[in-house]
């Protein structure tokens, strides 16, 4: 397909060719591929005849003329043949638009799974930037924070990308994590078990009637708790008998029926007729993994006629139904009211401004507290004193102990310069500290310009967090929230999306991180209030959406006091931009 084209290919109900019996795809005829490559496509078409895999529709896009993938995201949604959405992605050229329209298409009247593998996934290097945000909002950053704001799940390789389609082709999806699985060899169900942890799944805890149940058809050397172990010499009944127990269990969410090379008591094809029967009686997805090649291959066929997704090895299933499992979280995910925010544009557009008419493209610390205000956001009495006399007269009118930090437009990260005092406790302290301040900041860069000191109440205790803002071309803001103060940087524990957000979106980014548990309160710590991150987190949309010529923005850190006490700014870095024209 060349350059500037579009190629549409409608091989309904499947593009089956020569199709031998090691594969595991379904030969269905209701999932549809985009490519934005159209060297791909021909790897795709091949690697999908070898599997029996079936398309609705086929389309390359090459390098996009009048058509791009959000119009045929539109397109296939509308498809009455099309139940799952498979893209090949390199860029896009859409932001805010592409996110709000997609997230219809993936949870709205009739959900669409969308599964998208998208090319440069390593990070080489992220640009220039003066502030962490801008740092640490690569690329790969924007396009994560898109797939998760518009509930489309990403993979990691072609071979996956088909996987995850196979299992969401046959249409069940899990109401929660917990999966029962049925094996008939100890090796695979380990394999499979340790996926299924790594995947964001459980183990389901069988209720007693469940292991009754087990034990009264189960010969005496089987296990009888999850995994299930049938024994190598396992008949279909004993598989029947098995599955039905397990799945009848409301503890169960969904089922992963592994069958190893089998043995004279094996039959695959009657296993294979006795699982059907079973998925036929549940909505709970289950998925199989049929290893071997030839002496299961009429089991397989069986399975894929009947729309059963069917694997050669345990890991694939066990991903496959993690990836189930993530679109359902998605389709279920709690929605809040959102939040009634008043700020005053007018004076944070005073602010910026000002400096913008000094030819400045930097807030001082003071005038990033104070544009903060404007939107809601508690931050710390502060002064800046340009003589030693000013610093002294100010700290005493606070509540010892108090901060001091370098204010200077070269100096942005005021700790390498040694331009930070905390816990400065007395008068003579505030005197020696203002000296040896300036002092460090000249050694530092001797070209610096100094403006003064700035002198500031101590934030009170509290877990450090940052929020901040990067601004990119297409997609705009993108705003990060993640543990702050030196950790940011040590562990780059961090998530991101692209404004604007609303506070479940934003509650959605505090629970992303790692560290989201030590939010929560660990070992005698108390919850912090992350109800006041959510707010500050949709007024800082606000804040960088209502004004285009803010180019970069760290709060780091930001104090999050126990639950109910609210938050505090500690530090803040404004970086500005003129806009175009004025």
């Amino acid at each position: 397909m060349g350059p500037n084209c579009l190629g549409v290919i409608n091989p309904h109900p499947s593009v089956r060719m020569n199709a031998s019996f090691s594969n595991r795809m379904p030969a269905s005829g209701h999932i549809s591929f985009i490519s934005q490559s159209g060297a791909l496509c021909t790897s795709v078409l091949d690697f999908a005849a070898e599997r029996d895999f079936g398309f609705s529709k086929f389309i390359s896009v090459g390098n996009k003329a009048d058509v791009d993938e959000l119009d045929l995201l539109r397109y296939l949604h509308q498809d009455e043949d099309t139940q799952v959405i498979m893209i090949y992605l390199e860029e896009l050229r859409r932001g805010p638009e592409f996110i709000r329209e997609v997230k219809e298409i993936t949870s709205g009247d009739r959900p669409t799974p969308v599964l998208v593998i998208k090319s440069g996934r390593t990070v080489t290097g992220a640009r220039a930037a003066a502030s962490h945000t801008g740092s640490l909002a690569g690329s790969e950053a924007v396009y994560e924070a898109i797939f998760k704001q518009a509930g489309i799940l990403r993979v990691d390789s072609v071979e996956e990308l088909f996987n995850f389609a196979a299992a969401f082709a046959a249409g069940k999806t899990p109401l929660g994590n917990k999966v029962a699985i049925v094996t008939n060899a100890g090796g695979p169900g380990i394999v499979a078990t340790d996926m299924t942890v790594s995947s964001g799944l459980e183990l389901a805890r069988f209720r007693e009637e469940t292991v009754a149940a087990l034990q009264s058809h189960l010969p005496s050397t089987a296990n009888l708790h999850n995994p299930v172990d049938v024994i190598g010499d396992a008949t279909q009944d004993r598989y029947e008998r098995a599955l039905e127990a397990v799945i009848k269990d409301e503890g169960v969410d969904g089922a992963l029926v592994i069958l190893a090379p089998p043995q004279s008591m094996t039959n695959a094809l009657e296993t294979a007729k006795a699982i059907v029967k079973i998925d036929q009686r549940t909505q709970k997805p289950i998925l199989c993994c049929f290893m071997g090649i030839f002496d299961v291959s009429a089991g397989v066929k069986v399975l894929q006629e009947h729309g059963l997704p069917v694997y050669r090895f345990p890991e694939h299933a066990a991903k496959a139904f993690g990836a189930l499992y993530r679109y359902s979280s998605w389709l279920n995910r709690q929605k809040l009211a959102q939040f009634f925010l008043e700020h005053d544009k007018e004076g944070a557009r005073r602010i910026l401004e000002a400096a913008l008419t000094q030819n400045r493209t930097f807030l001082t610390e003071w005038e990033g507290a104070e544009l903060l205000r404007c939107y809601g956001f508690q931050t710390l009495p502060s002064f800046v004193a340009t003589t030693q006399e000013e610093a002294v007269e100010y700290a005493e009118s606070l509540t010892f102990p108090v901060a001091m930090k370098i204010v200077s437009p070269q100096i942005l990260h005021k700790s390498d310069a040694k331009g930070v005092r905390l816990h400065v406790s007395s008068a003579q302290e505030v005197a020696e500290a203002f000296d040896s301040i300036v002092a460090d900041a000249k050694a530092y860069n001797p070209q610096a310009e100094i403006v003064g000191v700035l002198v500031q109440k101590m934030a009170p205790a509290g877990e450090e967090v940052i929020l901040g803002m990067t601004r990119y071309p297409v997609f705009g803001p993108m705003l990060m929230f993640g543990l702050g103060g030196i950790f940011v940087e040590v562990f780059k524990d961090v998530d991101f999306r692209v404004a604007p957000i609303g506070r479940n979106e934003a509650r959605r980014m505090i629970r992303g991180i790692r560290g989201y548990d030590l939010l929560k309160g660990v070992r005698g710590r108390p919850e912090a209030d992350t109800g006041v991150l959510e707010r500050y987190l949709v007024s800082l949309s606000n804040l960088v959406l209502d004004h285009p010529e803010i180019k970069e923005l760290d709060m780091n850190p930001v104090m999050v006091h126990p639950k109910g006490s609210g938050a505090t700014v500690a530090d803040v870095r404004v970086i500005l931009e003129p806009l175009q024209g004025s």
